[in-house]
């Protein structure tokens, strides 16, 4: 998985500025409980936080919450300025009780001009076996959609019995006009 915090800065002049989070200079924690996971990473410019919930009603574990904190000298910032965001009323990334969930690309905006942009997504939280992850749940993304393919069929077999009963009409007229010699 990869992490990439987007951050909108400045008042006047809007630009935007990307911090890639690397896997081998960041730390984890978190703690659990049966219905709950507070799962953070932990870096030299800042931290990321995802809070994991599972509703036993719904058969589901999602993502309720996610903050952001990002110290990093953008271009044209001031240095030490300290971008934080959280968005506490989400129902990100859900996925069956004992399934993970995958996406090759989630963006999760956090309010304040801070994106989450997530690639190559696998997560799993509860109900995990062996450190195996579970059958993947993916994203609506990355799920098939056939309806453009099933309506150009159809429209395609409509054309090809139009075609057929219009030459089958034709053929029958030719042989009621004309005798052959």
């Amino acid at each position: 998985m990869a992490l990439e915090v987007r951050v909108e800065y400045g008042t006047k002049n809007k630009s935007e500025g990307a911090y890639i989070v690397q896997p081998g200079k960041t730390s984890v924690s978190g703690t659990c409980d049966k219905l709950s996971v507070k799962f953070t990473l932990t870096f030299k410019e800042g931290s990321i936080d995802f809070r994991f919930q599972k509703n036993v009603s719904e058969k589901l574990v999602y993502v309720s919450s996610v903050a952001v904190e990002l110290t990093y000298p953008f271009d044209h910032a001031d240095p030490k300025t300290k971008y934080a965001a959280s968005n506490n009323s989400v129902k990100l990334f859900p996925a069956a009780i004992g399934h993970s969930y995958s996406c090759r690309n989630q963006s999760v905006y956090l309010g304040k001009g801070i994106h989450l942009d997530m690639t190559q997504v696998r997560m799993q939280a509860l109900n995990i076996t062996n450190t195996n992850f579970g059958l993947p749940d993916p994203c609506p993304a990355d799920q098939p959609d056939y309806r453009v393919a099933i309506a150009v069929g159809i429209v395609l077999l409509i054309l090809i019995i139009i075609v057929i009963v219009a030459y089958l009409i034709g053929r029958r007229r030719r042989i009621d006009g004309y005798q052959s010699l």
